[in-house]
């Protein structure tokens, strides 16, 4: 996680939760909202819900791995949770990471990419 820190404290995750805007799949749900920072933070949350400790640790390796890989794509400056929902651990890496891709363009936070074969 090269431009982004951890999220710990409970107020930050709660003042996401009421005034951050969200957008959910089917197995994840995603809160976010702007900062003026140069960095993001990142909070992951995955509940008992989902499965037992090695079931919760998996899922949130995954969800790790996939914000790590697409970090850069996001634009800067924002606090972001994700939350894993029961699906999560029954649905392969790959669709994970699409509904994670899906749910962030959803709410507009992927930075725009200059197309394949673009000069300018």
């Amino acid at each position: 996680m090269k431009f982004s820190v951890s999220m710990k404290k409970n107020h930050e995750f709660r003042r996401l939760y009421t005034k951050g805007k969200s957008a959910s799949t089917p197995s994840l749900v995603i809160y976010f909202r702007k900062t003026n920072r140069d960095y993001n933070q990142l909070g992951i949350t995955v509940s008992t819900k989902v499965g037992k400790a090695v079931t919760r640790n998996l899922v949130r390796r995954r969800l790790r791995e996939i914000y790590r890989l697409n970090e850069e794509r996001l634009i800067k400056g924002i606090d972001m949770v994700i939350v894993a929902r029961q699906k999560s651990p029954y649905v392969s890496y790959a669709e994970l990471e699409k509904a994670y891709l899906y749910a962030c363009s959803r709410l507009g936070i992927l930075a725009e990419e200059p197309k394949s074969g673009d000069n300018g």
